[in-house]
């Protein structure tokens, strides 16, 4: 399978398989690290919201950590005294487990995918400081190898926080 690490690192055939893969797994489940994720997806500070990959499942789902802290600039103005986590970054976190799965998929050659549309998402309760952002994203279909949709929820303590479809779009 060809990886977006591999075309961004010369000589490191399976770089992902080896480094998400540790023996000590269960094959169908990996791990990614910060490092990690970072050679997967392009987004950086402020908008890389995802800090963990526990669990992935190559083609299926992959399952995130955000860790929400304070000091995160949203804070300031969201709101001032009572701090929450945006909407839309709570479904961007979840678009970004996503991206994972998507960029993992064979045949993508380090393309991008861009969010096509976001259907059915609700939100339960507030996310804020001090809370860990637990996003379970499942593939439901890849079309013409363009289009995904997928199926997103984020939970804090076990307790859902927001739920909906997500679709994304190959960008050449």
């Amino acid at each position: 399978m060809s990886t977006l690490t591999d075309l961004n690192q010369p000589n490191s055939s399976n770089a992902v398989e080896t480094a998400a893969q540790p023996s000590n797994l269960d094959p169908k489940k990996a791990v990614f690290s910060l490092e990690e994720i970072q050679q997967l997806l392009p987004h950086r500070y402020p908008f890389s919201l995802v800090d963990r990959i526990i669990e992935y499942v190559p083609g299926e789902r992959a399952i995130g950590l955000k860790n929400v802290t304070f000091n995160e600039p949203h804070f300031q103005g969201h709101f001032p005294g009572r701090p929450m986590m945006p909407g839309v970054l709570i479904v961007e976190a979840m678009a970004q487990v996503g991206g994972i799965v998507l960029t993992q998929l064979p045949d993508v050659d380090g393309s991008l995918f861009v969010f096509a549309g976001i259907d059915k998402v609700r939100f339960r309760r507030p996310v804020v400081p001090g809370d860990q952002l637990v996003m379970t994203v499942e593939l439901l279909c890849v079309k013409r190898r363009r289009f995904g949709k997928m199926q997103a929820r984020a939970e804090v303590d076990g307790q859902r926080v927001a739920q909906g479809e997500l679709m994304f779009s190959l960008v050449d």
